[in-house]
């Protein structure tokens, strides 16, 4: 479950001529004995702490990855993970659903069944009820896009407490019982478009920033970023109050072109949530002008459309197979108690333009 990238940070170890990192690799770099090695591998008894520990650097230094397939036949150890999406029209929850679907349809021969349950979107209470819902007696690991709310937080707790490992998926819950996240540095992220947006408006004006809602963590950490990098480097552009989209295309298309009419000083647009096509139709009923610089997240579909033609400036993308490769991942090395390869499991902030569409 890896694509070029992520196998790219492998074979970091002493010696990068000797190919795939193996046991006998990880005792000599460890000090320690094969059976050593063995024994932490597989959870027995009999090897003192700060030895697992040893065993454990040694195979982050090398980048050793198990053959789970074979570790898990050994076992009969079978992994059921629950990916909770949101539902609607969002494409880039598709894509997700997806990298789901394709990572199902080959990491059963390593003996782990996935599924995705849909959600409504922005439903705190919802949310919760889903992850309440979650039978312990069937599900060993779930992976959530998170809405950062009260109800949504003591519910992951109730599942962790139930013996079920939790992880957030693309936007986090940090103050929840969550015990991994899974995405881009959304501050970052957030930073990222401001440098972009800033070198693409030279004149004075104001940014229209639409975000999908300010219960979901990324969306406020992207905002959070844009608006500190403005506000320091382009002391000519301001931002203006966000839209909230609800990730809704007909929602941004109506309130955008409402921002057009109230704020003829608008010189460029930076979107950080979904619902972008209704910007491409915003912009098609804008009164006649320069053209407008925009920026937005996820290189979807539409967005790449929308690029190719010139709408669209710039795309702040993530790698949804990725990211549910690695939530897959780390689900299982959280629930065997053993390490991650942690270059492996970053999910870098891409930027797409015309010119360099894969």
């Amino acid at each position: 479950m890896m694509d070029q990238g992520e196998g790219a940070a492998r074979g970091r170890g002493p010696d990068p001529g000797a190919g795939r990192p193996t046991v006998r690799d990880v005792a000599r770099e460890a000090g320690v004995s094969l059976a050593t090695v063995d024994r932490v591998l597989n959870d027995r008894p009999g090897v003192r702490e700060a030895t697992a520990r040893r065993v454990g650097a040694a195979m982050e230094r090398l980048g050793y990855q198990r053959d789970m397939a074979a570790a898990n036949l050994s076992k009969r150890r079978s992994y059921r993970l629950v990916f909770l999406l949101a539902a609607g029209t969002n494409s880039f929850m598709h894509m997700l659903r997806e990298a789901v679907e394709k990572t199902a349809s080959f990491s059963s021969m390593d003996r782990i069944a996935l599924q995705s349950r849909l959600v409504p979107p922005f439903d705190g209470p919802a949310l919760a009820a889903a992850l309440d819902a979650i039978d312990p007696r069937d599900t060993d690991g779930v992976a959530v896009v998170a809405t950062d709310e009260p109800e949504v937080r003591d519910a992951m707790g109730r599942l962790a407490a139930r013996g079920i490992r939790v992880l957030t998926l693309v936007s986090d819950a940090p103050n929840s019982a969550r015990e991994r996240f899974v995405g881009i540095d959304n501050v970052v992220a957030g930073r990222t478009a401001a440098g972009l947006l800033g070198r693409f408006c030279p004149a004075p004006g104001r940014i229209a920033v639409i975000m999908g809602s300010a219960l979901l963590r990324d969306h406020v950490e992207r905002r959070l970023g844009f608006e500190t990098v403005i506000a320091r480097e382009y002391p000519h552009l301001a931002c203006l109050p966000p839209i909230e989209g609800r990730d809704d295309a007909d929602t941004v298309a109506r309130e955008l072109s409402a921002q057009f009419a109230a704020e003829p000083g608008i010189v460029g647009i930076y979107s950080l949530g979904a619902g972008n096509r209704g910007i491409v139709r915003a912009l098609e009923g804008r009164p006649g002008g320069r053209r407008l610089p925009v920026v937005v997240h996820e290189l979807t579909p539409h967005a790449r459309g929308a690029l190719m033609a010139g709408v669209f400036d710039a795309v702040i993308n993530q790698d949804a197979g990725h990211e549910i490769r690695s939530a897959v991942r780390i689900l299982c090395a959280l629930i065997d108690g053993r390490p991650t390869f942690e270059p492996q499991e970053r999910i870098s902030v891409d930027i797409f333009m015309r010119d360099n569409l894969p």
